[in-house]
């Protein structure tokens, strides 16, 4: 091992900024086996790559940490109230809803918030399909889930810790959605600023969504900021299959 020039702080950024990298490369690689194989089976090949690669990491970080696994998960987590469990969920979600801010950011203050919101769009145009079909996995939904099904992987989205939602008008070939409380509009809200215009990402963020939960299903958009909206909601969502 190299000897490196750094006192105790400097190591552990380092190894912080190790994770960064590991995290980007390991992105490098879905997005390369994605456009070669497409998404669909990219997803398939990712999850066989994650299950090997969660299991080593757990077993090297262990002996390195001196913490116990219990079928491959950290036991010292197990061993945690539910209470406690959750709320770990909610902060690895809510960190996620925070970098997703602080990237908007970085771009919006260098080159500003034209190509801010072209990037974010296609940045969901990735993300939000690669969600469904993890979530279609952690389910076990079928190709065609239905309505029925895309109700149910809404709660699996990170959106789904972090924002409150809801379902209006529910049948077996249609449902509303409704986005309640929205952590980054209410914290504009707080700060007397106006609704972030959040539509084009949205379009992008919902359709592709519930197309890879059920090609069948369409999104049709009830409201969403520049729109005006009531004080109920900040964006709206109609998903139907048609000729059903």
């Amino acid at each position: 091992m190299e000897k490196l020039d750094l006192d105790k702080k400097g190591k552990v950024k380092l190894t912080f900024d190790f994770l960064q990298r590991m995290f980007v490369h390991y992105g490098m690689w879905y997005h390369e086996v994605a456009e070669t194989f497409g998404k669909e089976r990219a997803a398939d090949i990712m999850e066989e790559a994650w299950q090997k690669s969660f299991a080593i990491q757990m077993k090297r970080l262990s002996k390195v940490a001196g913490f116990e696994l219990e079928e491959g998960l950290p036991k010292p987590l197990l061993e945690m109230s539910e209470e406690k469990i959750d709320a770990l969920r909610e902060a690895v979600a809510v960190n996620w809803l925070a970098n997703d801010g602080v990237w908007f950011q970085a771009v919006e203050f260098s080159e500003g918030m034209a190509l801010a919101k072209k990037c974010n769009d296609a940045a969901w145009s990735h993300f939000s399909p690669y969600e469904a079909l993890r979530i279609k996995k952690i389910l076990g939904l079928p190709e065609k889930a239905g309505i029925a099904g895309l109700k149910k992987a809404m709660a699996y989205r990170l959106y789904g810790t972090v924002n409150v939602q809801s379902f209006a008008n529910e049948t077996e070939t249609s449902i509303d959605f409704y986005m309640n409380e929205c952590r980054v509009q209410v914290a504009r809200k707080r700060k007397g600023l106006q609704d972030y215009p959040c539509k084009t990402g949205g379009i992008i963020e919902y359709t592709t969504f519930a197309e890879t939960i059920d090609p069948r299903i369409k999104t049709r958009i009830i409201g969403c900021p520049p729109d005006k909206h009531p004080e109920t909601w900040y964006c709206g969502w109609h998903f139907y299959i048609e000729g059903e």
